[in-house]
């Protein structure tokens, strides 16, 4: 029989384990840049349309017949300009950053790719390209993740530590990261606010989740000011550092576009956070990696 994802309603229930995180941390939070401009569907790499999502254009293709100039242009903002202002922002208060990298991406910025070669930043692949992995069959979404560690290795110098998919996971793809067998982890997951073990046709895997919730996707949405964002991923982290105050400590992941949070009036939002986050004792901003390999010594699989 071949291995099916199960589902857990319960998981940690009403008792979570103490994460011990490093020097008795009351949460960790961990800064994602999704670096994916360059990957995206578009006409030049065989699609039949251009990509317009997470941008300011109304939805794939809006009305328009053949490349849509504006909605490339605005990917392209992210890798010109976005990216540049969110690296600074990170490199001036010396914090640390995970990127979820599209390789394709990467591959067509040498420039950033070295940026983030010499900042130290861990890179979990967001696949070979940015799109849905859903729809890839059991093959294609092999090739992709074998081509996606092959050229993350070339461009930032390592292979990628974890896996993440855009748009969620297909039914194959935490078989494939396992059967794969260099991944520390896979952040295909957000029910959950721990890592946490699962078992793969008989290997343990790691299961380190991501959040879009707490995630500049919302500029996208229903927000529309930096103020609005700052409040809301403000609010959550108050409240996961107070249950951790309380003996209950979690982590926090919060996502990051370059075409989105890196035009000036939303980057004031996470200049805002980066320097409320900082003002707080107990917190552990870290690397994701850093947190799959604490959990792997704290937390070893049972």
């Amino acid at each position: 029989m071949v291995w099916q994802v199960k589902r857990d309603l319960i998981g940690y229930g009403e008792n979570p384990p103490d994460p011990q995180w490093p020097g008795g941390a009351k949460l960790a939070v961990n800064f994602v840049m999704n670096y994916e401009e360059g990957s995206e569907p578009s006409i030049m790499d065989g699609e039949t349309q251009s990509e317009a999502g997470l941008t300011e254009a109304h939805g794939p293709g809006h009305g328009i017949k053949g490349r849509d100039l504006a909605a490339e242009s605005m990917f392209e903002y992210g890798s010109r300009v976005g990216f540049w202002r969110l690296h600074r922002m990170f490199q001036e208060r010396g914090l640390p950053l995970t990127i979820f990298g599209c390789a394709l991406a990467l591959e067509r910025n040498p420039e950033a790719a070295a940026a983030i070669r010499a900042a130290g930043y861990d890179v979990c692949s967001h696949g070979w390209r940015w799109i849905k992995h859903s729809e890839l069959t059991e093959a294609e979404e092999r090739e992709h993740i074998q081509r996606a560690v092959a050229s993350l290795e070339k461009t930032v110098g390592h292979r990628p530590d974890g896996w993440y998919c855009r748009y969620g996971p297909s039914v194959n793809t935490r078989r494939l990261v396992v059967e794969e067998g260099g991944f520390l982890y896979d952040s295909d997951y957000y029910g959950e606010e721990l890592p946490f073990w699962t078992e793969v046709e008989g290997r343990k895997h790691l299961v380190v989740p991501y959040s879009l919730t707490n995630n500049d996707g919302k500029y996208a949405g229903w927000m529309g000011t930096s103020d609005q964002w700052f409040s809301f991923i403000r609010d959550a982290f108050d409240l996961l550092y107070e249950e951790g105050l309380k003996g209950r400590p979690k982590m926090m992941s919060i996502g990051l576009h370059m075409r989105l949070i890196g035009h000036p009036a939303r980057a004031m939002g996470l200049k805002r956070l980066l320097d409320y986050i900082g003002g707080k004792p107990g917190v552990w901003v870290t690397r994701r990696v850093d947190i799959a390999r604490h959990w792997m010594a704290v937390h070893p699989a049972p």
